[in-house]
C-alpha cells in the first residue's frame, strides 16, 4: 500500500524553499509572541521521538506563526510493513504552497515484520509524537490542534487513532485516503488474494473478530469523531469498495461530519485530474474545519 497519489501533478504547483537541518540538534526557536512577524519558517528533518531509527519525523514550521498555528500530520502508507515519510514528500510542498499557515509533521512510525505487529506498536507511535509535540508546543510556537492526512495503511492509522486514541479531543479532522477501515469485512475475511491475507497474517494472532473490531476503524468511531473526508477507488485491488461507503454510512449514522469522494475508476491511488479533484476538497475540508 504505497503507491504514489500524485504522479504527474507536482508540475503544476511552486516548489517553496525552507531552510533545512539534518537533525534536532540543530532545532533553535525563539518565541516571540508578542510581534509573530518575526518569526521565521524552520524546516528540520529526522527529529527523534524514541529510541527506534524509525521513530522520527520532519517539521516544517510556516513564517509569522503563534502559539494558535495548527498543525497537520501526515502518515504515509505501506502495508504497515513498508513506506517511509518520504513518500509524502509530495504532500508536504503541496501544503507549503496551497495551505502555508499550517505547520506540517510527516512521521515515520516502526515498521511490522514477520514477529512483530503493527497493533497497537503503531498507535502507540502516533500517541508518542503527539506528547512530544505537545510538550514542545512552546519551543515550537504552535498550537496543540491536529488534523491527520494519511494514505492506505497510513489512512486506516489516521482514522483509528483520530476515533479511538484520541482522548483529549485534539484532532480537529481527519482524511484518509484509500485506508481500510473494516477488517471484519466480508471481503477480507473470505478473501482468496495471496497479497491482502499477507497483510492479515501481519497481525500475529488468531483473527478472531473482537480483534479484528478493536483495529478496525468502522468499529471503533463514535458520535464524538472529528470531521472526516473519505478518499476511494472503484477499481482498487487491495481496498473493496464497502470500505469507504461502510464508513461514510456509519459516520451518517452517528451524524457525523464527513464527506466520502468515490471514483469508479481509479484504482489504489491515481493522478491526473482526479488527483487535482481530491487535493482541491481536502483543502476545502482542512479550511472549513481546521
Amino acid at each position: 500500500m504505497k503507491k504514489s497519489f500524485f504522479l504527474g501533478v507536482l508540475s503544476l504547483f511552486i516548489l517553496v524553499n525552507y531552510s533545512c537541518s539534518s537533525d534536532d540538534s540543530d532545532l533553535n526557536i525563539t518565541p516571540t509572541p508578542n510581534n509573530p512577524s518575526t518569526v521565521a519558517a524552520v524546516t528540520t528533518l529526522d527529529i527523534s521521538y524514541g529510541s527506534d531509527a524509525d521513530q522520527k519525523y520532519d517539521l516544517y514550521l510556516p513564517q509569522n506563526r503563534t502559539l494558535d498555528t495548527k498543525v497537520i500530520i501526515l502518515i504515509h502508507g505501506g502495508g504497515w510493513t513498508a513506506g517511509d515519510k518520504a513518500d509524502m514528500s509530495n504532500f508536504v510542498e503541496l501544503i507549503q504552497t496551497d495551505l502555508s499557515e499550517y505547520a506540517i509533521v510527516n512521521m515515520n512510525y516502526r515498521l511490522a515484520n514477520d514477529t512483530t505487529s503493527p497493533f497497537p506498536m503503531q498507535l502507540d507511535d502516533i500517541t508518542t509524537l503527539i506528547d512530544e509535540l505537545k510538550a514542545r508546543n512552546e519551543e515550537y510556537i504552535i498550537s496543540e490542534d491536529y488534523a491527520f492526512l494519511g494514505t492506505s495503511a497510513g489512512g486506516h492509522l489516521s482514522l483509528l487513532w483520530s476515533y479511538a486514541y484520541d482522548t483529549q479531543g485534539d484532532v480537529n479532522m481527519v482524511a484518509s485516503i484509500v485506508g481500510p477501515t473494516n477488517l471484519t469485512d466480508e471481503a477480507y475475511l473470505n478473501n482468496a488474494d495471496p497479497t491482502i491475507q499477507a497483510y492479515f497474517d501481519l497481525f500475529g494472532e488468531e483473527l478472531v473478530i473482537p480483534f479484528l473490531e478493536t483495529y478496525s476503524p468502522f468499529h471503533r468511531v463514535t458520535n464524538a469523531a472529528p470531521p472526516t473526508s473519505l478518499f476511494y477507488g472503484g477499481q482498487d485491488p487491495l481496498i473493496p469498495n464497502s470500505q469507504g461507503s461502510g464508513l461514510s454510512d456509519r459516520l451518517t449514522e452517528l451524524g457525523i461530519t464527513h464527506e466520502f469522494t468515490f471514483y469508479p475508476e481509479e484504482g489504489h491511488g491515481w493522478g491526473g485530474q482526479n488527483a487535482i479533484d481530491t487535493w482541491n476538497k481536502f483543502t476545502a475540508f482542512v479550511n472549513e474545519y481546521h
